[in-house]
């Protein structure tokens, strides 16, 4: 499999590269397609369409491939996947109950590949994550490889998007469902984010949205914790919003590695918050402070680790990282992707999402925030028949 990644700012740059990079005789049947809210998607999909490429996209919060991070821009991954191994599932969620769906995406790779694995984007300032991964596990398998990022809009919050060729949607799923016996996908999820202070109990919760911590109001121990007031709704918001990137919450896991929340909104009457995915009641959680510099070098050695021990060569690096960690690393997000394409040295596409899915060092995959979830892909050699 040969991975291919071009770039521009507007659809006549992107047509150019694509003549460009198909000049050799290249033909790519599968497009990974990260775009900010800025750019002409429609008509971006009519481009690759026309082509007979199957898109797989999502909007964004800043977009890269290799070590060049942008905004406003489009960057494209052009595979030449066998088309039997691969599938493109787009579901909306509308009043749907989120789980469900994500059972049916389970049902649908299990009906098409023996051994599925999937590449998730999802839309919607609401959904949750978590939904999404237990769905897909409760029809495909708990082992199963799950890797991906919500959509993003430029931090403007006015509704990402997923897309495929004819379908878009602000409240949506997109998956690329792969033959893992042919393709293998090989990951990890790295935060980097530190626990600090005593640990904390959920008292009370409901999916996403924590009520009391402590038998205190949600909303009352965080602004304690962060040391300010707000007298208002829209003042409380504007705190939540600096604390989901700067100071989420390490939530623990009965086996596992804790995972990384972020508050998304306050009631501020209710005195509760809303969680970026599911806080289960009894949860017991410590705040955390942003990562060290220093974690640039974590994520490049759980990288190196993978390589070492388990995939040697990649075709291709796929990337979601929280755009927390663009606002709190900096120019120095730049040498993470460029490192992490070092590793392998093969073409990376990624970009700064609102959720991630990913593998944790124990081996499960989880919905994360504030994290980077890298995933490497390799077409798997047959082995030659013997007589």
């Amino acid at each position: 499999m040969k991975a291919k990644t071009i770039k521009g700012q507007s659809v006549d740059q992107l047509k150019a590269e694509l003549e460009q990079t198909t000049s050799d005789g290249f033909r790519p049947t599968l497009a990974l397609v990260f775009l900010s809210i800025r750019q002409n998607r429609e008509e971006i999909c009519r481009l690759l369409d026309a082509m007979g490429i199957r898109i797989f996209g999502a909007t964004t919060a800043g977009e890269f491939i290799d070590g060049d991070v942008a905004e406003g821009s489009v960057v494209i991954m052009l595979l030449d996947l066998d088309d039997r191994y691969f599938r493109i599932v787009f579901e909306n969620i509308g009043e749907n109950d989120l789980k469900s769906l994500a059972r049916q995406i389970g049902l649908a790779g299990k009906q098409t590949f023996a051994n599925p694995a999937f590449l998730v984007s999802y839309s919607g300032l609401y959904t949750d994550g978590e939904q999404i991964v237990r769905g897909i596990e409760d029809t495909a398998g708990e082992a199963t490889a799950i890797f991906g990022g919500m959509a993003g809009d430029d931090m403007t919050w006015s509704g990402p998007c997923v897309f495929t060729n004819d379908s878009a949607s602000d409240k949506a799923i997109v998956a690329a469902i792969i033959d893992a016996d042919k393709i293998s996908l090989r990951g990890h999820a790295t935060s980097g984010w530190k626990p600090v202070g005593t640990e904390r109990t959920i008292t009370r919760s409901e999916g996403s949205v924590v009520y009391t911590i402590d038998d205190e109001p949600a909303l009352d121990v965080v602004m304690k914790f962060l040391g300010v007031s707000a007298e208002t709704n829209t003042a409380a918001n504007e705190v939540l919003t600096k604390m989901g990137s700067y100071f989420p919450i390490l939530m623990q896991r009965p086996n596992g590695d804790p995972v990384v929340r972020t508050t998304m909104f306050a009631n501020f009457e209710e005195r509760c918050l809303k969680f970026s995915g599911n806080v289960p009641q009894g949860s017991r959680f410590r705040f955390a402070l942003p990562p060290d510099f220093d974690v640039v070098d974590e994520v490049i050695e759980q990288s190196k680790e993978i390589k070492s021990q388990q995939l040697p060569q990649a075709d291709a690096l796929v990337m979601f990282s929280c755009v927390a960690r663009h606002l709190t690393l900096g120019p120095m997000v730049s040498d993470e992707i460029e490192g992490l394409k070092k590793v392998w040295g093969s073409p990376l596409i990624g970009f700064f999402s609102y959720g991630e899915i990913g593998k944790t060092a124990y081996g499960k995959h989880e919905f994360h925030n504030n994290t980077c979830c890298l995933v490497a892909l390799k077409e798997i050699d047959e082995k030659p028949a013997t007589a």
